[in-house]
């Protein structure tokens, strides 16, 4: 796909199994141990993602294949609106991108909550030491051979990368 993006990424610190009832926002945040700034590379099988439907997607893994992730966040991130925090990602030294997290589903916060949930329905639920990524801040950043691209999260941190 050739992209990176900019999210933010939850290390849990405590499980969430599977249960009939779904787990609410404040649930999953209390069970989470660290704030982490990352940058998510995805890719897919495909060569037109974004025409091969919901199904063929899902089976994909949703795009999702690697992803880098930075320092744990030492701000007091709980206290923070995460929806209103800005990112911006610099490609080659140049900015690229500017977003917030509002651009993961409204709210990272809600976003980790219905990925805890979905995983709880359709598998095991989330596991201690487990990190979840939760969705771009930014549009995604095209990206080749050669270039580096830098995730600044503000006071959260930032996180680089280099494409060979």
């Amino acid at each position: 796909m050739n992209v990176a993006e900019a999210e933010f990424a939850f290390r849990m610190g405590g499980d969430l199994p599977r249960r009939a009832a779904s787990y609410s926002v404040e649930e999953v945040l209390a069970a989470v141990a660290t704030l982490h700034p990352a940058i998510e590379i995805p890719d897919s099988r495909y060569e037109d993602f974004t025409r091969v439907g919901a199904p063929q997607l899902i089976a994909d893994v949703a795009c999702a294949c690697w992803f880098v992730i930075g320092p744990e966040v030492r701000a007091d991130w709980r206290a923070r609106d995460l929806v209103q925090h800005g990112v911006a990602a610099w490609r080659n030294g140049a900015l690229a991108a500017q977003g917030s997290g509002a651009n993961v589903l409204g709210d990272p916060r809600v976003a980790l909550a219905w990925i805890a949930n979905e995983l709880c329905t359709y598998g095991e639920g989330l596991r201690a030491g487990e990190v979840v990524i939760t969705g771009t801040c930014v549009t995604p950043v095209p990206v080749v051979a050669g270039d580096s691209v830098r995730m600044d999260f503000g006071e959260f941190g930032a996180v680089e990368v280099g494409f060979a």
